[in-house]
């Protein structure tokens, strides 16, 4: 039997507890290949690192998993990992699990997914972890069946070509999860967004914080819905960002 290999990352830091937490889970049915970055990129969204010299070195290898460390961004490290590993050929990419949750609109904006999104972008299944709990030292212990349940059913079905998952755990508050449930983004915006403090030298400076508010509440059918009535959220995301219901519409531009 061929044991498949999936390829790992985050936007956390290879030193995070939720990717060694993820690489375990994961070997127990695959080699995997973990290209993470050196620190932090939270926010990192789908950028790159055009400007600047990469380099990754590798940390570790045990069981069925090695660990490199990069440099640059999740999408760099999957960018890379792609290229100087031509010989490990995921069967899918696995990205987390992300210390916060990725549900609604802060899909955009994170780094995590941005990864998920340029494995789409490449033609691999891809899929993204996160819970909702920024602690460092979050409790991880009610995802494990999910995880591999999720994977292996993706690693078995495949994912239509341009999708990819956007997973998200609720909070692990002792209580197991009510299972998952497949559903949308909910509609959301971000407000409040700046921290303002005085500098010493007497410059005023900002700190990026926010409040994420839930636009329809209401809504049963979507992720933010799921996650507050303690079931994981499985939301397909896709790469084809073009409104096609508008097209027609936008065809009487081709006249002026």
């Amino acid at each position: 039997m061929n044991i498949p290999h999936i390829l790992l990352t985050n936007d956390d830091g290879v030193d995070a507890k939720g990717i060694r937490i993820l690489a375990e889970l994961l070997s127990n049915f695959a080699d995997v290949l973990v290209m993470a970055p050196d620190g932090a990129r939270s926010g990192a969204a789908c950028s790159i690192t055009p400007h600047t010299p990469l380099c990754y070195k590798k940390k570790s290898e045990y069981s069925r998993i090695q660990v490199y460390a990069c440099s640059g961004t999740p999408v760099d490290c999957i960018k890379l990992a792609l290229e100087q590993f031509p010989d490990f050929k995921p069967d899918v990419i696995v990205s987390g699990v992300n210390h916060g949750d990725n549900a609604s609109v802060s899909v955009h904006y994170s780094g995590t997914m941005g990864a998920v999104l340029e494995g789409c972008m490449k033609g691999y299944s891809s899929v993204g972890f996160s819970i909702c709990d920024f602690s460092s030292d979050a409790d991880f212990s009610a995802i494990g069946i999910y995880v591999q349940d999720i994977v292996q059913w993706v690693l078995e079905k495949g994912l239509p070509k341009d999708v990819c998952l956007n997973v998200n755990f609720p909070k692990n508050d002792g209580d197991s999860y009510r299972g998952i449930k497949v559903c949308r983004m909910a509609r959301g915006s971000w407000t409040s967004e700046w921290y303002e403090a005085q500098h010493p030298a007497g410059k005023k400076y900002y700190w990026l914080t926010g409040r994420f508010v839930n636009l329809e509440p209401e809504s049963v059918d979507t992720d933010m819905q799921a996650l507050e009535n303690g079931y994981v959220a499985v939301t397909p995301i896709k790469v084809d960002m073009t409104a096609h219901h508008v097209i027609n519409e936008l065809k009487e531009l081709e006249k002026l």
